[in-house]
């Protein structure tokens, strides 16, 4: 995994300790993040590094073909079944299966599911021979999962079985500085797969990566950087190569300086007129933890609505507040 910065030394740390065990890990964050790159680390960290390692995107498919891509299907079980097909259980035997997008399950699934992690065997669908496993899960979501609770679109029990270890990747704008050593290493590894003469990118194409959002997080900045090697026919990459996208992140459409109104907005200061230069003493920091205290007064300390407000995930709030040492008052 790419990045000196403290928030991936911290990423490192958390996998280092966690890989070694056998426990089931929740991965929360953004698209794009890198959820497979921390899920892979845990496998190849682990005692289960020889055995394999089986991916399923659990959006990508309808449930019917899910529950037969987890479970497996026997002959004729359905229609276009022409033979027995084992799961991707059953192929992740004594090694480590990565469930990307878990919140997309359906609830009938979640409950298959839910059997298999509390140990009790699994039949193919159509089938009826009992199958024991020894896997290890690793589940991944961008979804907020409290709130998916709370719609009955996700079972409590299965959230426990799945919450014993949570790990929550940075999303880029967080660890900016990783930014130029991500963006080097994927020029230089597209330059190698193109052939094309790139070597490096200007002080000031590095500046424009360096002081951009990313909503999409790494992969976005992976598919930036592909592009204008592609297109690029010189050695250094320019400014003017840099496609950037014109999407947000949440976060930073959150932080912009719309007004929220706390409970006790009758007793606070009006706000500055329009055209009011804001104290430059006022770090980014301090507004942004301004923001997130005024959010949760306005919602009394709810923090999966003030998660909802802010557009963020609850997990991204929680990191805030730890960060700045926020506790609801007593």
């Amino acid at each position: 995994m790419i990045g000196n910065s403290p928030e991936m030394m911290q990423l490192k740390q958390q996998i280092s300790r966690i890989a070694p065990t056998d426990a089931t890990v929740l991965i929360r964050g953004e698209s794009g993040v890198g959820k497979e790159l921390v899920a892979r680390a845990i496998h190849f960290g682990s005692d289960r590094s020889s055995g394999p390692f089986v991916c399923l995107n659990c959006a990508a498919l309808s449930e019917t073909l899910l529950e037969s891509e987890l479970f497996g299907h026997e002959k004729g079980s359905f229609t276009g079944a022409t033979g027995r097909k084992p799961g991707k259980f059953e192929q992740a035997h004594r090694g480590t299966l990565f469930l990307d997008e878990v919140g997309e399950m359906s609830m009938s699934i979640q409950a298959k599911f839910l059997r298999v992690l509390e140990g009790h065997p699994f039949e193919r669908v159509g089938g009826h021979e009992p199958i024991n496993v020894d896997v290890r899960v690793v589940a991944a979501t961008n979804r907020n999962l409290e709130d998916a609770i709370e719609e009955k679109l996700f079972r409590k029990d299965l959230y426990f079985r799945l919450f014993v270890v949570e790990i929550t990747p940075p999303p880029l704008r967080e660890h900016r500085s990783d930014v130029p050593v991500l963006a080097n290493y994927f020029l230089h590894r597209f330059a190698k797969k193109t052939g094309r003469p790139v070597r490096a990118f200007t002080d000031e194409a590095m500046e424009l990566l360096s002081q951009f959002d990313w909503p999409g997080n790494v992969r976005e900045l992976q598919n930036c950087v592909e592009r204008a090697v592609v297109l690029s026919t010189r050695e250094l990459v320019s400014a003017s190569e840099i496609k950037l996208s014109g999407l947000r992140s949440s976060a930073t459409a959150a932080a912009t300086p719309t007004m929220v109104v706390p409970n006790n907005a009758a007793t606070t200061s009006p706000p500055a007129a329009l055209g009011e230069t804001v104290k430059m003493d006022r770090s980014l920091d301090e507004l942004e933890q301004q923001h997130i205290l005024a959010t949760l007064e306005k919602t009394n300390w709810n923090k999966s609505q003030t998660a909802a407000i802010l557009g963020i995930e609850r997990s991204t709030l929680d990191r805030k507040l730890k960060r700045y040492g926020v506790n609801r008052p007593d």
